[in-house]
C-alpha cells in the first residue's frame, strides 16, 4: 500500500494540488493523468520521495521500483549490473560480498567469515543467484540484445538506455512500481511486452503515460489532476473522461434549473417584498439562499484544434518508390524497396527500434525540394529513385526539430511562422497560434524558450498554414499530452490528402492507418489494410499448424 495524507504542492503562488488524501491499493493499477504542466511528474516525485510536498505526509513500502529519468547516472556500469541495481538491498549485499572475497585469504577475519555468511543469506533471499538470468529475461523482453548485456551503459543509444532503466525498475518484483512515461522510446513490440508484464504484476502500480491505448489496456483506476486536486476514478483513461464529462454536465444542468428557479423567486421578491405578501417574499429569500448554484471550478485541461486542409489535390499517384536502397557503411537498412502510393492513403511505418523507419522517411523526402530543409535534401541514398507525382506539396514533421526551428536566431513564435506565408495577416497567424494554445503574449514567446510540446504545436501551425496535400510525420506524438494526441488523431482521420506516419501510439495507428509498411531486419512488408487487419494477418501467419494425426491400422 502507498498512501498520501493531506498533501499540498505549491510553486510560489501557483497551487498544483491542495489537501489531497488518497490511498493506492495493492493489486490495483493507477494511471496519473492531466495536461502537460498539471503536476503529474511532481506528484510522482513526491510518491517516490525525490520531492517533499509543501504540506502533508506519505506512507511508502520499504522497496519501490522506480523508472529513473537520468540516462547518464549509470554510464560506468555494465548493462546487466544496472538492471540488478533495481533491487538495492541485493546490489548492496553483492558489492559488500565481492569486496570481502577480494581480500587476500590470510587477511580474512572470523568477523569477515560471519559477515559473508549473513551476506550469502541476503543474496539468497533476494534472488541473487539467478539475478543475471532474471535481468537478461527483462532486457530481452524490452529488445536489448544479449550482445549488449556486458557493455557499459555509455555505449548505448538514448532509447536503449531508457529500456535498460525500465528493466531496472521492474527488477526484483518490488511491492510498488512507479513508472513515469515508460513507453517513451519503446517500439510497439516492447510496449506489448511491457503491457503483458504489468497485467501480471500483483503489487501497486502507478504510471504516467501519454499513450491512451496503453493506459486503457492496463489501468484499473485513474488519478486525474485537475481543479487543483487529485480525483480518483474507476477504470482507464476513456472511462475517466466519460465520468468527468458526465459529472460536469450534471452539475451544469442542475445549475441551469436552479438559476431559472432563483430568477422566478427573485422576480416574486421584487414585486411583493413591500406589500401584503412580504412574509411570503421573506420565505422566498430563504429559498433563494438554499438554492445557490454549485460553483464550477475552472478545469486546467486545454485542447488544441488541429485541422489539416489542402490548397489543391495531388494527382492519383502522388508517390512512387523504385528499388530504394540505403546503407550506413556495411549496415544495409533498406534494400531494393519499391511501392506505389495512391492519393488518400494513410500509411503507418512500424517495426522494432533501429529497423529503419526514420531512415526510410528521410530517404523518401530527400528530393521533396522546397518543402524540406537543406539538411533533409542533403540526405544521401545508395540506389533507387523516389518520384513525386503531379501537383504534390509535401509537409514534413521531423523527429528532430533542430533542422526546422533554429532556436539560436532569437525570433518569436509568430515571426517564425510568418516566414512561411508573408502574405498572411497578424490576425490570421494569431488565429492559428491560438488554435494551438498560443494565446495572447504566448505568440511573442522566443522559439528558444519553447518546450518540446510547444515546439511540436508550432510545427502543426506551419503545416496548417501551408496546407500541403501530402503529410509526412516522424514521431509527432513524442512531446504531446493526451489531449493534443487525440486532436492530432482526429485531424489525420479527417485529412483528405495522403499520409506517411511513424508513431508508437497504437491508437493513432489503429484509427488512422489504411496501409502498413512493416520493417524487419531484411525486408519491408507492404500490407494493404488497417492495423487490426495486419495484426490478424500476422497472427494467422505465425500460427503453428497442427500436423494431421496418422490413423493406426
Amino acid at each position: 500500500m502507498l498512501a498520501v495524507n493531506n498533501i499540498t504542492m505549491r510553486f510560489g503562488g501557483r497551487i498544483l494540488f491542495e489537501d489531497v488524501t488518497t490511498t493506492f491499493m495493492e493489486g490495483r493499477r493507477y494511471a496519473i493523468t492531466g495536461p502537460n504542466g498539471a503536476g503529474k511528474s511532481t506528484l510522482m516525485k513526491i510518491l517516490t520521495g525525490e520531492l517533499e510536498p509543501t504540506k502533508g505526509n506519505i506512507t511508502r513500502p520499504k522497496k519501490l521500483g522506480v523508472l529513473r529519468q537520468d540516462q547518464f547516472a549509470f554510464d560506468d556500469f555494465r548493462v546487466i549490473d544496472t538492471v540488478i541495481m533495481g533491487n538495492a538491498p541485493l546490489w548492496k549485499a553483492l558489492e559488500e560480498r565481492d569486496a570481502l572475497y577480494a581480500k587476500p585469504h590470510d587477511e580474512l577475519t572470523d568477523a569477515d567469515g560471519m559477515r559473508l555468511g549473513e551476506l550469502e543469506g541476503i543474496v539468497g533471499e533476494e534472488g541473487g543467484y539467478t539475478a543475471e538470468a532474471d535481468a537478461a529475461v527483462l532486457l530481452d523482453g524490452l529488445g536489448i540484445e544479449v550482445s549488449l548485456h556486458e557493455r557499459k551503459m555509455r555505449e548505448l543509444q538514448g532509447g536503449q538506455k531508457v529500456r535498460v532503466l525500465l528493466a531496472q525498475a521492474l527488477f526484483g518484483n518490488p511491492p510498488a512500481l512507479l513508472l513515469d512515461e515508460p513507453t517513451n522510446n519503446l517500439d510497439l513490440d516492447s510496449v506489448h511486452w511491457l503491457r503483458e508484464y504489468i497485467l501480471e504484476y500483483t503489487g501497486v502500480l502507478i504510471v504516467i503515460s501519454h499513450d491512451r491505448h496503453f493506459l486503457n489496456s492496463i489501468s484499473t483506476h485513474t488519478a486525474d489532476i485537475d481543479y487543483q486536486t487529485v480525483i480518483m476514478y474507476n477504470g482507464g483513461y476513456d472511462d475517466m473522461v466519460l465520468a468527468k464529462t458526465q459529472i460536469r454536465s450534471r452539475i451544469e444542468a442542475d445549475n441551469a434549473v436552479r438559476e431559472k428557479k432563483i430568477a422566478q423567486l427573485q422576480d416574486f421578491i421584487a414585486r411583493f417584498s413591500a406589500g401584503t405578501r412580504s412574509a411570503q417574499a421573506t420565505s422566498r429569500k430563504k429559498e433563494v439562499e438554499r438554492l445557490q448554484t454549485s460553483e464550477l471550478a475552472r478545469s486546467n485541461i486545454q485542447r488544441p484544434y488541429i485541422r489539416f486542409q489542402i490548397n489543391k489535390q495531388s494527382g492519383r499517384l502522388p508517390l512512387e518508390v523504385k528499388r530504394l536502397s540505403k546503407s550506413y557503411d556495411e549496415l544495409k537498412v533498406i534494400q531494393h524497396f519499391s511501392a506505389s502510393v495512391t492519393r488518400g492513403e494513410r500509411i503507418a511505418l512500424i517495426g522494432r527500434n533501429g529497423a529503419g523507419k526514420s531512415t526510410l522517411l528521410k530517404s523518401i523526402i530527400h528530393n521533396a525540394g522546397q518543402f524540406v530543409s537543406d539538411a533533409d535534401r542533403a540526405f544521401p541514398i545508395n540506389a533507387g529513385n523516389v518520384v513525386w507525382g503531379h501537383e504534390v506539396t509535401v509537409g514534413y514533421f521531423p523527429q528532430d526539430f533542430a533542422d526546422v526551428i533554429d532556436k539560436s536566431k532569437g525570433v518569436t513564435a509568430i515571426e517564425w511562422l510568418w516566414q512561411f506565408d508573408p502574405q498572411s495577416s497578424q490576425e490570421e497567424l494569431r488565429g492559428l497560434l491560438g488554435q494551438m494554445l498560443f494565446s495572447g503574449d504566448d505568440a511573442l514567446k522566443p522559439t528558444k524558450a519553447l518546450s518540446g510540446g510547444e515546439t511540436a504545436r508550432l510545427l502543426f501551425c506551419k503545416l496548417m498554414l501551408q496546407k500541403p496535400n501530402f503529410l509526412v510525420f516522424d514521431e509527432p506524438t513524442n512531446n504531446l499530452d493526451l489531449e493534443s494526441i487525440n486532436a492530432l488523431n482526429i485531424s489525420l482521420q479527417k485529412f483528405e490528402g495522403t499520409v506517411l506516419l511513424v508513431t508508437h501510439d497504437e491508437d493513432v495507428i489503429e484509427e488512422v492507418a489504411t496501409r502498413i509498411w512493416h520493417l524487419t531486419p531484411h525486408h519491408i512488408e507492404d500490407f494493404k489494410g488497417t492495423y487490426e487487419e495486419f495484426e490478424a494477418h500476422t497472427a494467422q501467419k505465425n500460427a503453428t499448424p497442427v500436423p494431421a494425426s496418422k490413423s493406426r491400422k
